[in-house]
């Protein structure tokens, strides 16, 4: 992924995920800097929201940089670390957990500034391995990985600065199981006075000239005309780097058709080349089949990182890319709660607070598009691991106490679909939106009550257990705000109207 502060006026770019491989390319510099490196590093004071209260976490950012570059030159910060420091008193939850070790998935956002344009990157795939909890005193849990890269089009002095980090702990008892809870989402915000500067970057030469609007191809036979035309791969403006790997995939393309082997088939492009992020929201209902209503959803705010994966098969005339999607809830990783009335038996009026949290990866889109046909027909997967929590539960209007942790006994996992073509757009397509839907198999109960057990009357009203139908889920998105073209039409992101 690369963010680029490069002006995007003139330029609007709509995600056909899965077949305008060329369009997202002519937006990412190619070009390696080869200027001196620096390693720089920064420590900041940070506000965490841990169960116990608010924690003042001290974190310490590293990174190896170049001290300059050109316009349009990719910045690939290297040895990326994140040393999170947590006091004694924000691992009580852990210890009282009986954990015997503690790991983390961080996610920092990192605002790159040049002159008065900015860009987030969310620096997303920092991983702190299992470290052992002490006995007495604190815990430094290091993460490291590999982040985006960054590109800047205005000359100046260009700043990356870390900004709001969220960590996904997870802790595992001395046998390796996880703790019940296995895991906690913490939301940290930096404390007033401490937006530091990670580096300072000098950015030397002209932007590069934007890229005349290319000449749109003619609408298929019998497409309506009013239709948006089909997206033509710009052929000039390219950095030179990024136009010779271009050419050298399309060679390999031609190459493996026209000695028909099938081997030289399925052609990956690399990552690098068309990864970035988008912003959009959905929103729609669930059914509870036990209960026979529908419990409305979001809308839910979503954080996306497009073609994580990028398989051209020339032979086989498809396109499949997967990209991956994480809800964002006031830093958290879950849709808003939803409150719902539903009459419990058949009989009992019963309202409750449902929270679908997010757990383990961010959530698989995969796209497959048939590209032989004028109208590149595609359907795509959702794919979401969640665990559905119960709060604020009344039954015929009398409070009933479930605990501060009423949730499924395990994950569930949550598939929606939704089909669509490009040409014209139709349907659901990852980039302009549309319906989507799924079923969902909802587990039993634990953690229900406090004085009695309540697990088996939340088992037997909400979960899927014994029921002969799975809770039907048709979740509506809004188009994607691209964060290469962030005055497109569709930036900022809107809520859609969500569809019954």
């Amino acid at each position: 992924m690369t963010v680029d502060l490069r002006a995007a006026a003139g330029r609007p770019i709509h995600w056909a995920v899965g077949a305008t491989l060329l369009v997202a390319t002519a937006l990412i510099p190619g070009a390696e800097s080869a200027a001196a490196e620096q390693t720089s590093e920064v420590g900041l004071r940070y506000s965490c929201a841990l169960p116990s209260g608010p924690e003042e976490v001290a974190v310490l950012v590293s990174a190896v940089l170049p001290t300059s570059v050109r316009t349009g030159e990719e910045i690939r910060p290297e040895h990326v670390s994140l040393d999170v420091e947590l006091e004694s008193s924000a691992l009580t939850r852990f210890t009282g957990l009986e954990a015997a070790t503690l790991s983390a998935a961080a996610r920092l956002t990192v605002r790159a500034a040049v002159g008065d344009r900015t860009a987030d990157a969310s620096w997303q795939d920092l991983n702190a391995p299992a470290t052992a909890l002490p006995q007495e005193g604190g815990l430094t849990l290091t993460a490291t990985g590999d982040v985006p890269t960054v590109s800047f089009g205005t000359a100046g002095p260009a700043t990356l600065t870390p900004a709001a980090l969220q960590l996904s702990l997870s802790s595992f008892r001395d046998g390796g199981e996880p703790t019940s809870p296995p895991g906690l989402d913490v939301r940290c915000d930096p404390l007033p006075g401490e937006a530091r500067a990670l580096a300072t970057i000098t950015v030397t030469g002209d932007p590069e000239p934007t890229a005349p609007a290319p000449s749109p191809d003619p609408a298929p036979t019998g497409s309506d005309p009013t239709t948006p035309p089909r997206p033509h791969p710009p052929a000039d403006g390219l950095p030179p780097t990024a136009r010779e790997k271009i050419d050298a995939l399309t060679e390999e393309r031609r190459a493996a058709l026209a000695d028909d082997d099938p081997g030289s088939c399925p052609i990956e492009i690399p990552p690098e080349l068309v990864m970035t992020t988008a912003e959009t929201y959905a929103a729609g209902y669930a059914n509870a089949v036990k209960l026979d209503g529908a419990a409305a959803l979001g809308p839910a705010f979503m954080k996306v990182v497009l073609n994580k994966r990028y398989i051209n098969d020339s032979c086989a005339s498809t396109v499949d890319v997967t990209s991956e999607v994480d809800f964002d809830y006031q830093g958290r990783r879950q849709l808003p709660p939803a409150k719902a009335t539903f009459l419990s038996f058949g009989f009992m009026p019963t309202t409750a607070t449902m929270t679908l949290e997010q757990v383990g990866p961010p959530a698989a889109i995969h796209t497959h598009t048939v590209t032989n046909t004028p109208t590149y027909p595609e359907e795509t997967t959702v794919t979401a691991q969640l665990s559905l929590r119960l709060s604020d539960v009344e039954v015929n209007g009398v409070p009933l106490d479930v605990g501060p942790d009423c949730r499924t006994e395990r994950p569930f996992e949550q598939v929606l679909r939704g089909y669509g073509q490009s040409y014209p757009p139709a349907g659901y397509l990852v980039a302009y939106g549309g319906s989507l839907t799924g079923y969902a198999r909802i587990p039993p109960f634990e953690g229900c009550g406090v004085g009695e057990d309540l697990d088996p009357v939340f088992t037997a009203a909400v979960s899927s257990v014994g029921s002969k139908a799975d809770n039907y889920t048709k979740m509506t998105q809004a188009p994607l705000c691209v964060a290469t073209n962030p005055e497109g039409p569709d930036c900022p992101p809107r809520a859609p109207d969500p569809e019954r």
